[in-house]
């Protein structure tokens, strides 16, 4: 078996359950290269139907463009585990955390480690398996002798709760410095050509079918991280109290510039262009965010909490030019376990580069209640 692959204790009890009981479920949880049609995950479902041909098998895409594994862990719930009890579970962000959101390694650990324990809510014997994608960066910090922060932020809680992994990343990399292909031309770049998801499916592959049987998962007493989000969750942001300078509703998409994407139309946002805006939210637990799209007219954010002194946030993100980007921005996560309250208004900086001073807030970010 090839060294990109950490077995540890396998994918073999969901395995099973679907040549015994003959039915089960499967699903995918990440960003752009998990929703992708005919990406790996497409294949993946393909070659398990075909290991169990007899069996009765769902299977749920959760993926999302630009999402990041903070984002993951807030709608897993919602996106995944609504479908009932998993069987088997794939979780992909090694790319959107490097690119997209840039996390820092404490953010990571604690969005997987959340998206984990609330899979084991869901079902104790649940196979979960680690996949780190490739872009551009990872194969440079490769071909440096060295491992990205956010896959060591991932294998951290991989090892600590003994899942099984899969390092696409450190795998295309070496077969590129081998000079067995080209990552433009053959792999296909960041979002794969049929040639470069059939890798990461052959990958997959190998790792089911090494997999010992009924290996039943030791969910850890103690938590890698005390504030990981195992209670991550969406909240309406009409839960909030907010002034008439907010509108809770669609966004004219039509008068703005830049793409919407189809996720994030025919939905209601709390949005607002005034300054000075205000609303205020209660919640319990130990984060809060908002989950928003950030247009080429983004604006930013004032925002307290428990009445501490005011912080101020751009929202305008790298990608927002010619996108409403969707991305959770963290305020706080790292608060008490208690009840809070958000005060926040529409601020009065932005970026250069931005148009406008909007703010549009799809969900509150909660790991709570």
């Amino acid at each position: 078996m090839r060294k990109v692959i950490q077995l540890r204790r396998g994918a073999g009890t969901s395995l099973s359950k679907f040549q015994q009981q003959k039915y089960g479920k499967v699903a995918f949880i990440g960003g752009s290269i998990t929703e992708m049609p005919q990406g790996y995950s497409f294949l993946t479902s393909e070659m398990i139907r075909e290991m169990f041909p007899t069996s009765r098998l769902e299977f749920i895409n959760a993926g999302i463009s630009s999402t990041c594994s903070d984002t993951g862990s807030f709608r897993i719930g919602t996106d995944v585990f609504s479908h009932g009890m998993i069987d088997l579970l794939f979780i992909e962000f090694a790319v959107n955390d490097n690119q997209d959101g840039h996390l820092k390694p404490s953010l990571t650990i604690r969005a997987m480690e959340g998206m984990v324990r609330q899979a084991y809510a869901n079902n104790p014997e649940m196979d979960i398996v680690f996949l780190y994608t490739a872009n551009e960066s990872h194969n440079e910090t490769f071909r440096q002798g060295k491992v990205p922060r956010e896959i060591r932020a991932m294998e951290k809680v991989a090892k600590y709760y003994h899942l099984p992994s899969i390092n696409f990343a450190q795998e295309v990399s070496s077969r590129l410095a081998a000079g067995e292909f080209d990552w433009a031309n053959d792999f296909g770049g960041v979002h794969p050509a049929p040639f470069g998801n059939q890798i990461y499916r052959d990958l997959i592959k190998e790792l089911l079918e090494n997999s010992p049987e009924n290996s039943v998962a030791e969910i850890p007493e103690k938590l890698l991280d005390p504030n990981s989000f195992v209670n991550g969750m969406f909240i309406s942001p009409d839960s909030a109290e907010f002034d008439e300078n907010w509108t809770f509703g669609e966004p004219d998409w039509d008068s703005l510039e830049g793409i919407t994407r189809k996720q994030y139309v025919g939905i209601p946002y709390l949005y607002s262009s005034r300054m000075g805006a205000s609303l205020s939210l209660t919640f319990q637990g130990t984060c809060i965010g908002l989950y928003l799209t950030a247009g080429p007219d983004a604006g930013s954010v004032r925002y307290s909490i428990d009445g501490s002194p005011f912080k101020s946030l751009k929202l305008f993100h790298r990608f927002s030019k010619g996108l409403h980007y969707p991305y959770t921005a963290i305020l706080a996560d790292e608060l008490d376990s208690g009840t809070h309250k958000l005060v926040l208004e529409v601020g009065k900086a932005k970026d250069s580069r931005s148009t406008g001073k909007a703010v549009r807030i799809v969900k509150f970010a909660v790991n709570g209640k």
